[in-house]
């Protein structure tokens, strides 16, 4: 059986903690090895365990946990964070993924979507709960991209590898299957990944996405399932 991947989980309700450690240890690829009820405890408990995977609430008694995702990213960035907040706005799922989280998770549908999440962003992909795709879809066109300007000269500036690779992301394809799509590994998805995000000068999937349909190179219809 391979290694358990540990997870640490920030929620400052105890039932509720409870809750998310049940649905997580009925999988036996996945243990809880600790918990905190606030981030300042959460970042303490992450530099003793160095979990896989950090579970973080949004709304938190001392500090944000948009705040304490980007603490954890700085401090332990092999560390895998998913947020699972009762917040469905586009701002808040924004701001998470700017942070460095890779998965959002509602807490309504936690139950359903919680082990998919983790599965998720522990390969790497990210990860959107999809009870909340709507809203991306009503407010990605005004979400602003910090100092990028949408121009078909820049998108043209990509190879034609490049070109092919931002399609399938801005369509939510995860790492691994835009890799089996093309017959290359992941590693070499990433890499295009990060040039294309470095020539576009976007910084988040969220901007991504917005740019390709600013472009007309997905449709935006996809994103409403």
């Amino acid at each position: 059986m391979a290694q358990q991947k540990s997870v640490l989980i920030v929620d400052d309700h105890p039932l509720f903690r409870e809750g998310l450690k049940t649905i997580i240890e009925r999988d036996k690829r996945f243990k809880v090895v600790a918990e905190a009820e606030n981030g300042f405890k959460g970042l303490k408990m992450a530099k003793q365990h160095k979990p896989d995977l950090a579970i973080v609430d949004i709304s938190l008694p001392d500090i944000s946990g948009i705040e304490l995702t980007r603490d954890i990213r700085n401090l332990l960035p092999d560390t895998r964070i998913l947020i699972v907040s009762m917040h469905s706005k586009i701002d808040y799922i924004a701001e998470a993924f700017q942070a460095g989280a890779t998965g959002y998770v509602v807490k309504e549908s936690a139950t359903e979507k919680l082990l998919k999440g983790l599965e998720a962003v522990l390969k790497g992909d990210y990860f959107l709960d999809s009870s909340v795709s709507h809203q991306v879809v009503e407010n990605l066109m005004n979400l602003p991209v910090k100092e990028a300007k949408i121009t078909n000269s820049e998108y043209s500036a990509l190879t034609p590898r490049e070109q092919e690779i931002t399609r399938l992301l801005a369509e939510g394809l995860p790492t691994k299957n835009v890799a089996e799509r093309l017959f290359i590994s992941p590693k070499t998805v990433e890499n295009h990944r990060a040039n294309i995000m470095k020539k576009l000068n976007l910084h988040s999937t969220m901007e991504l996405v917005r740019y390709a349909i600013k472009l007309g190179l997905v449709d935006v219809d996809m994103w409403k399932d």
